[in-house]
């Protein structure tokens, strides 16, 4: 799993000057001012694919499998879903207003694949890209000049901007990485044993037992358990928390309590709306100068495979303080 990194530095790629021209700066500089991470972003890109994928109705997890004409609509959504996280408003004559500028927003999967209608040419572009397969994904602004598109041979005359004129479309996120669709990069014969099994229930404890240390979104869960009620199947009182403790198997949910043990013991942190499994012991020699974190009565480690199975903790309850003081969680339990 390629590690999520937020952070602007890695993600805000170096802009080509474009001095002469206050309405991009205007634009990149109020973009960045409501997302200096890209956080916002990748978020509503991978909200949006899992969108279109459908899961919980249609159990797929894979880009290749959607109908043209979702594919179609994909650029659509992506524009959709942008304005309402970032309450743009709506364009004169292209899809959005920023900061009084009129802003077109064309999405692809396909990198270089943005379509410019005609009407785009003089005005801003927000391009898009973004691909589920290597979970990589950029943002960027040009302003489309007629010279730079190739020639269209579709009906409604749509272009695209030619190779050698992409290096003038200025990026705010660069290939930076997007959430991960877990289902999609799962070892296959991991894949294939958790969609074996006949309930929603046991295809989610299956799932929490072989995708450990990895961030599973809850579009995720709701593609396995393909029930309405698919969060109730993660949590204790006879959820995957509850089946799984007794092979090791603990599951840190976007709780302070559950987000500061993840990070004391070096796992990928989950966010909201975000899990984390992964197979604890009770720490003992063998793990001298491991992660280790103190809660629900014992010191915790990572087990190894050396590790024979245990029974895990309990984790502390979700209203937890979030102080943590030298590996020790101290708090009550929860299921």
């Amino acid at each position: 799993m390629l590690p999520l990194d937020f952070s602007a530095a890695s993600n805000m790629a170096s802009s080509p000057a474009m001095p002469h021209d206050p309405e991009w700066v205007t634009v990149h500089q109020h973009l960045h001012s409501l997302d200096p991470s890209g956080q916002r972003f990748a978020t509503v890109i991978r909200d949006t694919i899992d969108q279109l994928l459908n899961g919980e109705v249609t159990g797929r997890y894979d880009w290749k499998t959607l109908f043209k004409t979702e594919k179609t609509h994909a650029g659509t959504v992506v524009e959709i879903n942008l304005q309402r996280e970032f309450k743009f408003k709506d364009g004169v004559n292209m899809d959005y207003q920023i900061q009084g500028v009129d802003v077109d927003c064309k999405y692809s999967q396909q990198f270089g694949g943005w379509m410019i209608p005609p009407e785009a040419v003089g005005h801003l572009c927000l391009l898009v890209w973004a691909d589920d397969y290597t979970s990589r994904w950029s943002a960027g602004l040009l302003r489309i000049k007629g010279e730079w598109l190739n020639r269209g041979n579709n009906r409604d005359m749509k272009l695209t901007v030619k190779a050698e004129h992409r290096d003038k479309i200025a990026w705010l996120w660069h290939n930076s990485a997007l959430p991960e669709n877990v289902l999609l990069h799962m070892d296959a014969a991991d894949r294939a044993a958790v969609f074996a099994q006949t309930s929603g229930q046991a295809r989610l404890n299956e799932l929490f037992r072989r995708a450990q240390r990895r961030r599973v979104g809850r579009n995720v869960v709701r593609t396995v358990a393909q029930q309405k009620d698919y969060m109730k199947r993660v949590r204790g009182n006879g959820g995957a928390r509850s089946a799984l403790r007794s092979e090791g198997i603990v599951i840190m949910g976007d709780y302070a309590s559950h987000q500061n043990i993840a990070e004391l013991l070096g796992l990928p942190v989950p966010q909201e709306g975000e899990f984390v499994s992964a197979r604890l012991v009770q720490a003992n020699l063998r793990h001298a100068g491991l992660p280790q974190v103190f809660f629900d009565g014992a010191y915790w480690a990572i087990a190894s495979s050396e590790d024979p199975p245990e029974t895990g903790p309990i984790l502390p309850k979700p209203t937890s303080p979030k102080k943590v003081t030298k590996g020790v969680i101290d708090s009550g339990r929860s299921a």
